[in-house]
């Protein structure tokens, strides 16, 4: 990946005062982090190396150029609206999945929605089976690149390898405190929930080996696991092979909090499938993010973005995610995942060292 040469540039800053989770006289400056499912953000050009066929003028969904342009403008509609009640530039950072190549991304920054926040884009190819894959949208403005690379995901079953998503792994700046950030897209339950939990299990271990290896000499460390990870808070690849807890008590140097748990065990999902919801799409912080006084920038809330344009309005999938088709026929919608967001803050003092140095 080629890294853009940029001079870094302290966020424009964006005050908020009296947050009820912090002391009351005190002013904080805000900044949010975000994913979205883009929902199959195919070109309409056939791929000979991707099994991306069905996304093309002659294929099954008739994925015209048309309809790629409709379904950019309605990717890009959601991104720019993610975190503006807070902070009118959106996230510092969007980990995205479900995406074919840098391409569909780069066309995705220079929509009109978009187009001033000038967004930087982090991508690899990974060797997906169905030909998608993750990445990552920045702000310069707010946030520093220091290095990315892909992880890759060893799954083989029976002597036959399986080829998955890798894991986006990026290293950066949000003013002076360094992010380990892991975007992913595990395995899918296709085959049976129990059939394929070990699959999510394998994926899930790739970014906790990186967190164990620096927590090991840095447990204060600041790590974000973000992603689709077809598996809801409780299930074992988040809750034992991550150890991610929703109980910010139990939370131990080197160790992760889940702010997904209360709103899964309350009901509250990012999908729907079969009449009940799930809650795939996830942030997860390490401790560095909670302890007090352990970071500048400290966690503060975290949101499923639910708005009501995104949702079904009528019928059996009423409330549901207004998805981009319904049975191959493309029904101008958006994605079968809401978007998540999680919120940090850090004191206006801190951002006046920071302009000072």
């Amino acid at each position: 990946m080629r890294l853009p040469s940029l001079k870094w540039l302290l966020p424009a800053t964006f005050f908020i005062s009296a947050l009820p989770a912090f002391a009351q006289k005190k002013t904080y400056q805000i900044s949010a982090v975000a994913f979205y499912n883009l929902e199959n953000l195919f070109d309409t050009e056939d791929d000979p190396k991707k099994f991306d066929e069905e996304f093309t003028p002659t294929g099954a969904y008739h994925y015209t150029e048309e309809i790629y342009r409709k379904k950019l403008h309605n990717m890009a509609t959601v991104l720019s609206q993610l975190a503006t009640e807070k902070n009118p530039d959106g996230p510092a950072f969007i980990g995205v999945a479900e995406i074919e190549n840098d391409k569909v991304l780069r066309d995705l920054v220079a929509q009109p929605e978009l187009k001033s926040r000038n967004l930087r884009i982090v991508h690899f190819e990974s060797p997906d089976s169905r030909g998608i894959d993750v990445g990552m949208l920045y702000n310069p403005k707010y946030f520093k690149v220091l290095n990315a690379k892909a992880l890759p995901v060893d799954i083989e079953e029976n002597g036959r390898k399986e080829y998955t998503r890798d894991v986006l792994y990026v290293t950066g700046k949000l003013g002076d405190d360094t992010f380990h950030v892991f975007v992913n897209h595990w395995p899918s339950r296709r085959g049976g929930e129990a059939a394929t939990v070990w699959k999510r299990a394998k994926a899930a271990q790739v970014s906790k080996d990186v967190i164990n290896s620096i927590a090991a000499t840095n447990p204060d460390a600041k790590f974000i696991i973000m992603g689709d990870l077809n598996d809801d808070p409780v299930d074992p690849s988040v809750a034992k092979t991550l150890g991610a807890t929703g109980d910010k008590s139990k939370v131990k140097p080197g160790g992760l909090f889940n702010p997904w748990v209360d709103y899964y065990q309350r009901g509250i999902g990012t999908l729907g499938y079969n009449d009940s919801w799930n809650l795939f799409d996830q942030i997860i912080i390490s401790y560095g993010f909670i302890k007090p006084q352990a970071s500048k920038w400290r966690y503060y809330q975290a949101e499923i973005f639910n708005r009501k344009f995104l949702k079904t309005q009528f019928g059996q999938y009423k409330g549901y995610p207004h998805r981009s088709f319904s049975d191959n026929n493309w029904i101008d919608g958006y994605s079968d995942h809401f978007p998540t967001i999680i919120y940090l803050v850090k004191e206006a003092s801190d951002v006046k060292a920071e302009a000072a140095q």
